[in-house]
């Protein structure tokens, strides 16, 4: 018998699981209001706005995948919004950079999460907006007692509320001072902003739909954009560079996008299909580690073994530098996808793999775009520690380069409806508030280049190429799986792994989650400042010693971690027999799954 931190939940009725427990709960309240899956993950994501806003805000994005009840495939919902009108590389570079700061005006898209969320509600939910919204108004409002991560993000930030992001100090530090761990915290500007969504949706008639697409108009043509074009007109704020500057987006960027649904990418494994998000995400690098590893015998590996994690971490390294090179918006981009995803493609990188640790960047060749890999080498080579990436900066500006991170929902209802998404972005580490609304604006766009004529370059109406990535899959025994964690590049990587631990050893939900995680940061990080860390592997100290001293022995750039601190996964699970099935992650300990 394997001992758990936690059961694996079973039951029939419905499952949530998300990153904080106050989400968790509002989902599994929807379920039993009669709702969808839809609903439960709307509902839970406007509360992860409230109690978790260092790690994601309204004014961020969502993808999300989306089974409805008897369907073959997922839909995937991009909530990812596109740069502004106005962010241009010239313009970027006339401000003196060469790379889009992790802060600040400058690095954001239109925000996305809102419309992503009222367009699932509308086609797959059930419940009114006023009933979905109303737990995530109760916290704002009346208060949630404050996370330690929050209270301690705030406490980091103070200065620069009051010195150079005012419009934040307010709504951070009520009463002039941070809030401590386990006070009750409320944001009275973002509950209103909320209840005038509702009252303006409520205006437009009883019929449901009427009254979701309302809220919509009032959200990205009404009073919140009204606000946010506002505020960017005359704002000029500090940003990462330690520099002060003046954003791009205006209302009429937020007017021009909305939501779309789009289909899958999959691939086939071991009798498994696997479904991700388009390359516009990094979801594709766990399907090609999937097929890079198609003719391994890996039931055979021990799974917190050295052979397991090298050869993991080898197939992580290679499908990253891919993503790289290769991915971006399908939509702008030729994105060579069936190339990526084929078996020849990632059968040569699995050839390339060897038993000791590769430092260098190794994508995958593709005839005709030579020139992506050669810009991505070129990258590399200014961003590695040595080449002084993050030396000299400025005082305040290490204050406003603290990264933010993400949440997770996984939900699946009593008639098989499945939803998986990953909501981010708006952290309050990230910008200043706007007035009015208690809440920032995202900063995806540090995910772009400031380089001509490659799938991730800076362009008007461009998805950022984002590291959010929702998962869902299918069993060969017919049971559906949605699943995922916050993580910025790690998020398919630990994703992977727990995986492969249900494909090939035969573990449940909550095994595949406690057991030990590891990842590499070999790779062009997503973030500012773009480091690289040639051939680093971080191991949570859980993998066996003799374990960490054969993969040091390869070559591997060895960081051992704190003791449960890699990862923050969640899932829920389907079988054939209506049996649902729930986990979450015991790391930070504020992941919780519920259901009956």
């Amino acid at each position: 018998m394997t001992f758990t931190t936690r059961p694996e939940l079973m039951g029939t009725f419905g499952m949530v699981s998300t990153t904080h427990w106050l989400a968790s709960q509002a989902g599994m309240k929807m379920l039993e209001d009669g709702g969808t899956a839809a609903d439960a993950a709307v509902a839970a994501g406007f509360v992860l706005n409230v109690v978790e806003p260092h790690l994601n805000g309204p004014l961020g994005e969502v993808p999300a995948l989306v089974l409805p009840a008897g369907a073959d495939t997922p839909l995937v919902l991009c909530g990812q919004g596109v740069a502004p009108e106005g962010a241009t590389i010239a313009h970027y570079r006339d401000e003196g950079l060469d790379i889009i700061p992790g802060s600040g005006l400058l690095a954001t898209v239109t925000p996305g999460a809102f419309d992503a969320w009222m367009l699932m509600l509308r086609d797959h939910g059930r419940l009114p907006l006023a009933q979905v919204l109303a737990p995530a108004i109760h916290y704002a409002e009346h208060g949630h007692p404050m996370l330690a991560g929050v209270a301690s993000a705030i406490a980091g930030l103070a200065e620069v509320f009051q010195q150079e992001w005012p419009t934040s100090a307010p709504v951070w530090l009520p009463g002039g001072k941070a809030p401590k761990a386990g006070e009750l915290f409320r944001n009275p500007d973002c509950a209103a902003m909320w209840r005038r969504l509702v009252e303006e949706a409520e205006a437009a008639g009883p019929d449901r739909d009427a009254q979701i697409e309302a809220a919509r108009r009032a959200h990205a043509q009404g009073f919140v954009a009204e606000a946010i074009d506002a505020y960017l007109r005359d704002a000029c704020t500090l940003d990462a560079t330690g520099e002060r500057r003046k954003g791009v987006l205006t209302g009429q960027d937020m007017a021009n996008w909305e939501a779309t649904w789009e289909a899958p990418l999959a691939v086939d494994h071991a009798g498994w299909t696997v479904w991700k998000t388009g390359a516009w995400t990094q979801g594709p690098v766990l399907l090609q580690v999937l097929q890079m590893l198609s003719g391994d015998t890996l039931s055979s590996l021990d799974p917190t073994g050295p052979e397991m994690v090298h050869l993991v971490t080898e197939a992580l390294k290679r499908a990253f530098a891919d993503r790289e090179a290769y991915y971006g918006d399908p939509a702008l981009s030729d994105i060579p996808i069936d190339t990526l995803l084929s078996a020849a493609h990632n059968a040569a990188h699995r050839a390339d793999i060897g038993t000791e640790a590769s430092l260098d960047m190794r994508p995958g060749a593709i005839e005709g775009l030579e020139h992506q890999v050669a810009a991505f080498l070129e990258r590399t080579a200014r961003r590695t520690p040595e080449a002084g990436v993050g030396a000299g900066e400025p005082t305040m500006a290490h204050l406003v380069n603290q990264r933010g991170d993400t949440v997770h929902i996984d939900v699946v209802d009593r008639w098989g409806n499945m939803v998986s998404a990953t909501p981010s972005g708006g952290w309050l580490k990230s910008n200043p508030v706007i007035p009015g609304l208690g809440v920032p604006l995202n900063t995806r766009a540090q995910m772009f280049w400031l380089d001509e004529g490659l799938p991730t370059s800076l362009m008007p109406g461009a998805r950022p190429r984002t590291t959010l990535s929702p998962s869902m899959a299918r069993g060969a025994d017919g049971t559906a799986y949605a699943f995922g964690t916050p993580g910025g590049d790690q998020q398919d990587q630990w994703q992977v792994t727990f995986l492969l631990r249900l494909i090939h050893h035969g573990m449940n939900l909550q095994e595949a989650i406690d057991g030990p995680l590891f990842h590499t940061g070999h790779l062009q990080s997503s973030f500012f400042p773009r480091a690289v860390q040639p051939g680093h592997l971080l191991v949570e100290p859980a993998f066996p010693a003799a374990t960490i001293e054969d993969l040091r022995a390869r070559g591997h750039r060895l960081e051992v971690s704190a003791p449960w601190s890699a990862g923050r996964l969640c899932a829920v699970a389907l079988r054939p027999d209506g049996v649902v099935k729930g986990a979450a992650t015991p790391r930070l300990m504020q992941a919780y799954a519920v259901g009956r």
